[in-house]
C-alpha cells in the first residue's frame, strides 16, 4: 500500500448466492482527496461502501483502509473512519449534542464536560452549534445531514465516508452541503469517499470518480469528472452529460 493512499480496493467483489453484483473492482483513494463512487441504481455503490466500513466483507479480493484490512482488522478500520449514512441515522430520543457525544462516550474515557465541549466544536464546524439542544425531528433534512457529518467527525477520523449526502435535498441546500464538504476537507485535511448520483455535486466537489455498472458487474470508468464527460464508453458519456443513451449503448 502506497503511503499516500488512504484506501486501496484490490479485486473486490460481492455476490449473493449465484448472483454476482460486481467483481474485479480495483482502485485507490489518495489521502486528502474527495473520491466519488457513482453509477445507476443496483450497480453496487452502497454495497461497496459497506465493504469499506467492514459491515459487509468482500466476497472476493481485498480492501485496505488506513493501512488496515477490512476483514482481519475491522476494529482498527472503524477507528480510522467516520460514516454518514443516507438517512443520517441520528437517534431520535437524543438532542444533536447528545448524538455527537455518543461516540465519545463509547470510545473515550473523557469526562462528560469534555465530551460536550468537543461535540460543540464539531457542531460548530457544520454550522449547528445553535441547534445543539434540538432533536432530529425538530430540524430540517439538510440540518440532519450536517449533524450526521458532525457525529462522523467526533473521533477525528482521517477518512470520512458519506452515503448519498445530497439525497432528498433541494438544490440550494445540496449546494450548501457541497460547500461544507469542501470547507471541511480544507480545514481538516481529511479524505472523503462519497456515494452519490447527484451530478451537480460530483462536478462541484469530486477530484476523481469511479463509475460502476450493473450490466458490466464492475468498473466502467475512473477519472476526473470533466474527463468522464468525454469517455469512450457511451454509458459513461450519457451519465455525465445527462443524456439519453443511443441505441448503441446499454445500461
Amino acid at each position: 500500500m502506497n503511503m499516500n493512499d488512504a484506501i486501496v480496493v484490490d479485486g473486490a467483489g460481492q455476490a449473493f448466492g449465484d448472483e454476482v453484483i460486481f467483481q474485479n473492482v480495483s482502485f485507490h483513494v489518495r489521502a486528502g482527496e474527495i473520491f466519488v463512487i457513482l453509477g445507476a441504481s443496483g450497480c453496487g455503490k452502497s454495497t461497496l461502501l459497506k465493504q469499506m466500513i467492514g459491515l459487509s466483507p468482500p466476497a472476493f479480493g481485498h480492501i485496505m483502509v488506513a493501512g488496515h484490512d477490512v476483514i482481519t482488522e475491522v476494529d482498527s478500520v472503524r477507528r480510522a473512519i467516520g460514516v454518514m449514512f443516507q438517512s443520517g441515522a441520528l437517534l431520535g430520543s437524543m438532542t444533536l449534542l447528545e448524538n455527537i457525544m455518543l461516540p465519545l462516550m463509547m470510545f473515550t474515557d473523557l469526562p462528560s464536560d469534555a465530551r460536550a465541549d468537543i461535540a460543540r466544536v464539531k457542531l460548530a464546524l457544520v454550522g449547528l452549534v445553535d441547534a445543539q439542544h434540538l432533536r432530529p425531528s425538530e430540524i430540517s433534512g439538510g440540518m440532519v445531514k450536517r449533524a450526521a457529518i458532525a457525529r462522523a467527525l467526533a473521533l477525528d477520523p482521517p477518512i470520512l465516508l458519506l452515503d448519498e449526502p445530497s439525497a432528498g435535498l433541494d438544490p440550494v441546500t445540496g449546494a450548501g452541503l457541497d460547500k461544507l464538504i469542501l470547507d471541511l476537507r480544507g480545514a481538516l485535511d481529511c479524505t472523503f469517499v462519497i456515494v452519490t448520483h447527484e451530478l451537480a455535486s460530483v462536478f462541484a466537489i469530486a477530484d476523481r470518480c469511479v463509475m460502476l455498472d450493473r450490466s458490466a458487474r464492475g468498473i466502467i470508468s475512473i477519472g476526473a469528472p470533466e474527463s468522464m464527460k468525454r469517455d469512450s464508453n457511451p454509458v459513461v458519456r450519457a451519465f455525465f452529460n445527462r443524456e439519453p443513451l443511443t441505441s448503441g449503448g446499454s445500461s
